[in-house]
């Protein structure tokens, strides 16, 4: 595989980037098994919504070649599909390879159309970034969450390579740090201004270093528009709304969740309370600490100014906008 390649398939394992070793090792792992594979995906070694996607296609493809018992494949793959309930991506990618005649082609069509969709996505975000743009973003949708080219860093990146030299504000993203190891090292990489700041300076960051936008990824989009990302997205939007910034989304297609009608109906996952009891292993709340560790939040579709899709800028009113998408499914689905 090349250097920082995200996720892979070498003729019989799932090769993958361990991104909890971010920035400071760079290790590929192989899951064969569906133990490896939910591990993988559970521990977050492989994270990002459409990444989980593509490594939960090729890891049922790999499982229907090595289970030969049909009822005993069909509940592996759901363990696949069930290891994060919040990215619909995974669900999306698994049900997919299932229904297809050849699995392994279409895990690779999966994994080829999102470099596609991350670059259709960046040009069509393009035109909101204004030169010397002052940006704030939340987690981490560049590469390393796509297996593409990224969501919501992926238009970033394409504003700097474009020449509009944006400077970029990164919430560190608790309790796990995914901005601080994972946004500020590819933004450092692809000769961003960048700077690092805490998820609670957000509010002074848009009121005193002149920030002109946010943009993030998503998770998972009902059908109103409501977005569930990493949890403090939420938090990130009201704050925008108050200081008249506009908020931004960028997703592809396979993140809208035509299945839910709002977002009160998303599952959000709840983590391990040592998650945020614990930092870089030692133990910093009392013993017994009560812990509440959502992964996730949902922010409101009002607070949303735009999504940035493969298919183009979808704006308010989302039940509109939103459905056009439900339809190019419909399309593909019938192909």
């Amino acid at each position: 595989m090349k250097p920082l390649e995200v996720v892979g398939w070498d003729g019989d394992a799932v090769v993958y980037l361990d991104q909890r070793l971010l920035p400071h090792d760079v290790r590929y792992e192989r899951a064969r098994t569906v133990e490896e594979m939910e591990d993988a995906i559970v521990s977050l070694a492989v994270r990002g919504a459409p990444c989980i996607g593509v490594f939960g296609g090729y890891a049922v493809a790999l499982l229907r070649d090595t289970i030969a018992d049909d009822a005993a494949f069909l509940r592996a793959a759901e363990r696949v599909r069930a290891a994060r309930p919040t990215a619909v991506n995974l669900a999306w990618a698994v049900d997919r390879v299932l229904a297809a005649g050849d699995m392994l082609a279409e895990a690779h069509a999966i994994a080829h159309e999102q470099v596609r969709i991350d670059a259709a996505i960046a040009d069509h975000g393009l035109d909101l970034i204004v030169k010397n743009a002052r940006i704030i973003t939340h987690c981490n949708t560049g590469p390393l969450a796509t297996a593409g080219g990224g969501t919501a860093l992926g238009v970033i990146i394409a504003a700097q390579r474009s020449g509009k030299n944006p400077r970029v504000f990164v919430d560190e993203t608790r309790p796990l740090l995914q901005g601080s190891r994972l946004s500020y090292l590819e933004l450092q990489h692809a000769g961003v201004d960048v700077v690092l700041q805490t998820d609670s300076a957000a509010a002074i960051a848009m009121e005193r270093q002149g920030i002109d936008l946010a943009i993030v990824g998503a998770d998972r989009i009902a059908r109103n528009g409501d977005t569930a990302n990493k949890v403090g997205t939420y938090g990130l939007a009201i704050l925008a709304a108050h200081h008249g910034i506009p908020f931004y989304v960028a997703a592809p297609r396979s993140t809208f969740d035509f299945s839910l009608a709002r977002g009160n109906e998303i599952p959000i996952e709840e983590r391990a309370a040592r998650e945020i009891t614990e930092f870089a292993g030692k133990r910093v709340a009392p013993e017994g600490a009560a812990a509440y560790n959502p992964a996730f939040d949902v922010t409101p579709a009002h607070l949303v100014t735009a999504f940035i899709t493969e298919f183009g800028i979808l704006r308010p009113p989302y039940g509109e906008s939103i459905s056009d998408l439900e339809f190019r499914e419909v399309l593909r689905l019938s192909r």
